[in-house]
């Protein structure tokens, strides 16, 4: 049997909230510099809204990483380029259904327990597909964003439970 192993980055477009919290906690900083030279506390103070800002700035910069391998699919959310955390891992006999997510296929696989993993970038010019995902009683709709080298994979390894 023929190998396949693609791996694909995709940066996740940062939500709406994100600038305006970084200018608050920049602003946070700024306030709790001046503090800390006021009073003993405010280096606690100021210590704390570095630590709080250092955290915000790294859990707003998420990537997600695809590994496709030999049928099976592992997504590892990435955060702050530094911190790793796999969030999705499934086997070739699991996959129910893989097709772009607008397809109107997809309906017949999704049951009123299916749980929706969002798992792409976000932006609205990327080409998103959709895996129907069954283990045991658990059912779930991942979405992600493949790129051409991933799609021709699992083209070849799904067959005919692949739309493209």
């Amino acid at each position: 049997m023929e190998e396949n192993y693609v791996e694909w980055l995709v940066k996740r477009r940062d939500p709406v909230y994100a600038i305006p919290l970084k200018a608050l906690m920049i602003a946070v900083c700024v306030i709790s510099v001046f503090l800390a030279l006021q009073t003993m506390f405010g280096i606690i103070i100021m210590a704390a809204a570095f630590i709080g800002t250092y955290f915000v700035f790294i859990n707003l910069s998420i990537e997600f990483e695809y590994l496709y391998a030999d049928g099976g699919l592992r997504i590892d959310r990435i955060m702050g380029k530094a911190r790793r955390k796999k969030v999705f891992d499934c086997e070739k006999e699991d996959v129910q259904f893989v097709a772009p997510s607008d397809s109107y296929m997809l309906k017949d696989y999704e049951n009123a327990n299916t749980k929706l993993a969002d798992y792409s970038s976000g932006r609205k010019d990327g080409k998103v597909y959709a895996m129907i995902y069954q283990k045991g009683s658990e059912s779930r709709k991942v979405l992600f964003e493949p790129n051409e080298k991933m799609i021709n994979a699992m083209r070849r390894a799904y067959l005919r439970k692949m739309v493209v």
